[in-house]
């Protein structure tokens, strides 16, 4: 008796497409980065909204409660990442209510740098009219200068394992259309995020060839990084680079005030001068009249 064949087993749709079970899998490289977003107890709310809008950036992130600004930052976000499976970190540290620090690291062994946050707005600040899918993958561009200074290589790299959208991510979408903007100017990193937008209809789908009619809008967050130090190990270590123009956001303050008490000093001199001659003026002199002839 003539043997049946079997049927083949049908194709498994995946994210990429049909992927037919027979066919032998090639071993290769899966990106599994993960990364841990976390911020201290003192943090304020503008400081808050912002390290959720990066949450919301980064479907490969996972978020885990404050820490305690006295407590051991660097075994304790140690310990949290082991356990939730990251190899990566945003660490938010806000001191005195109004200065926001970011550090950046990588477990376990490093290394990591740290931040100054400025000119920080949030989406909900901005309301601009750039929109694009929730978890979709991000296009990371960055300006000609990260390649001129081996600190600025460093950083590019860090940035591309933090917030680059790891391939076939259980909650990412597999699909680009988001560009997440790096650029270096007066010594600081400006953080921009833009929607690809491509003006089409159902009908008349755009081709490859058309690609210079995509545009680029707006969404938001924005903010600006001023690198302090970068450490050899996970939130400390050897420093390896240390910024030059960087002056702490104390020192600022302190030249403003100064600057202001002098300012004051000298209002408060003049006006104590004025007072004492409109109190002690002079009689007239009798041979003030012999010069006027």
């Amino acid at each position: 008796a003539a043997q049946v064949p079997e049927e083949a087993p049908p194709p498994k749709r995946t994210l990429t497409g049909l992927k037919d079970p027979q066919e032998p899998q090639q071993p290769g490289f899966r990106n599994k980065e993960k990364t841990l977003v976390v911020c201290s107890r003192s943090i304020i709310y503008r400081y808050r909204h912002l390290m959720m809008d990066l949450i919301g950036l980064m479907p490969h992130s996972k978020k885990d409660v404050k820490l305690q600004a006295k407590d051991n930052k660097n075994g304790t976000l140690n310990e949290i990442a082991e356990l939730r499976g990251c190899t990566s970190c945003l660490y938010f540290e806000c001191r005195k209510r109004q200065d926001l620090y970011l550090w950046m690291t990588k477990f376990p062994g490093g290394p990591s740098i740290k931040f100054l946050v400025n000119a920080v707005h949030t989406m909900a600040e901005l309301k601009l009219t750039g929109n694009h899918l929730k978890g979709s993958r991000p296009i990371l561009t960055f300006s000609s200068s990260f390649d001129k200074q081996p600190h600025l290589r460093l950083i590019k790299e860090m940035f591309i394992q933090v917030f680059g959208t790891p391939k076939d991510h259980r909650k990412s979408k597999p699909f680009f259309d988001h560009v997440l903007s790096f650029t270096v100017l007066d010594k600081h990193i400006w953080f921009r995020n833009y929607q690809i937008s491509v003006p089409h209809h159902d009908s008349d789908k755009l081709d490859r060839a058309s690609a210079e009619k995509m545009t680029l809008i707006e969404v938001g967050p924005r903010f600006c990084l001023n690198p302090i130090k970068i450490f050899s190990a996970s939130m400390g270590g050897k420093p390896l680079y240390e910024n030059p123009f960087y002056t702490a956001p104390n020192m600022v303050r302190s030249l403003i005030k100064r600057k202001d008490a002098k300012y004051k000093m000298k209002v408060k001199a003049r006006n104590s001068r004025k007072a004492h001659v409109e109190a002690n003026a002079l009689e007239p002199s009798e041979f003030a009249h012999m010069w006027r002839e």
